[in-house]
């Protein structure tokens, strides 16, 4: 089964650092540039960073730019997203997207609440 698995989410205070994963299974990431969304209740997912297929290159939305950092190991297969100085706006559903030609591949998400 081809499927996309994010975990590392949970309650952090604000200030605070959460890194979170995305495993695949079922298929190899190297091809894929992937890209983590995120959505809050009552809000449009929006993207947050995506990296290349080599991981050469990396984008980011102004809002967590310098703050969060999108990173790849092809040989563990799995995509990272370090998430510093963390805001309560920053609370939401994180998914990561795998994403070559016309083929994309969603994850179910990881909670991430930013709360004192």
């Amino acid at each position: 089964q081809l499927q996309l698995v994010e975990s590392g989410g949970g309650l952090v205070q604000p200030g605070g650092s959460l890194r979170l994963s995305c495993a695949a299974s079922g298929f190899t990431l190297d091809n894929y540039a992937i890209a983590w969304f995120r959505q809050a209740p009552g809000k449009e997912r929006e993207g947050v960073s995506c990296i290349s297929s080599s991981g050469g290159s990396t984008n980011y939305a102004d809002s967590v730019k310098g703050r969060f950092t999108i990173s790849r190991d092809n040989a563990k297969n799995t995509v990272y997203l370090q998430m510093n100085s963390l805001k309560p706006e920053d609370t939401a559903v994180y998914y990561c997207n795998a994403g070559l030609g016309y083929v994309a591949y969603w994850g179910k998400g990881t909670l991430v609440t930013v709360s004192s």
